[in-house]
């Protein structure tokens, strides 16, 4: 179990919030609008009304004993390239900001953030990629031109096992896993046999991936 705090609780905040409380985590959240503190109660472990780029506040709230600091402010740059960079200076172990733009992430990664997401950056991309193929249930973006996808299964493949595939060898692409009835099983084996209905989950350079499955 972790420790979060949160300050800011727009949709963005609130959603995380939520995600985290659900995951077993305890979550600590911060807004200077008293009724989105109190949207999120049933989702925290506590709750402070209170301005986080107000020093004093923030040492008050002890942010080094929290595992991370996620500045999830939407509205106000300012305020939270402020907040990122108090956080670091009082002694947060790890400071995760969002950002709207590239220059925006540049700062914040400049001033206090460990770091960066970019929520509409990174759905754009998701939603131009789920709309280019039928097949494309869901997709991960990774570093250095490596993505992972969950995909159906190509017809030509059905009936046929994965060392028959043979697409690791073939095109640098790992089945991850192969997920049945709604269950994902991540023990692939050789003989593992692709059916009607299934998806997998692969691993692949982004140009190998596109080629495969024509994306």
């Amino acid at each position: 179990m972790k420790s979060v705090l949160i300050i800011g609780l727009g949709r963005f905040g609130s959603h995380i919030a939520r995600k985290l409380n659900a995951m077993g985590h305890e979550v600590m959240a911060v807004d200077s609008n008293e009724d989105r503190i109190n949207s999120v109660l049933p989702f925290t472990t506590s709750a402070q009304i209170g301005d986080s780029t107000n020093r004093a506040f923030l040492e008050s709230l002890g942010v080094d004993s929290f595992d991370s600091c996620i500045v999830a402010i939407g509205d106000n740059f300012q305020n939270s390239l402020e907040t990122a960079y108090l956080l670091k200076d009082l002694g947060a172990k790890h400071v995760v900001a969002r950002a709207s733009s590239g220059v925006q992430e540049k700062f914040l990664l400049r001033n206090g953030a460990d770091q960066v997401v970019y929520p509409e950056k990174q759905l754009a991309a998701w939603i131009a990629i789920r709309c280019t193929s039928e097949h494309i249930l869901d997709y991960i973006e990774l570093e250095g031109d490596y993505s992972i996808y969950e995909l159906s299964i190509p017809d030509n493949w059905l009936g046929k096992t994965v060392a028959q595939l043979d697409i690791r060898k073939k095109h640098g692409i790992n089945i991850l896993g192969i997920r049945k009835d709604g269950r994902l099983n991540l023990n692939v084996m050789p003989e593992s046999l692709l059916n009607r209905g299934d998806s997998i989950l692969v691993l692949g350079p982004d140009a190998a991936l596109q080629k495969v499955f024509k994306i």
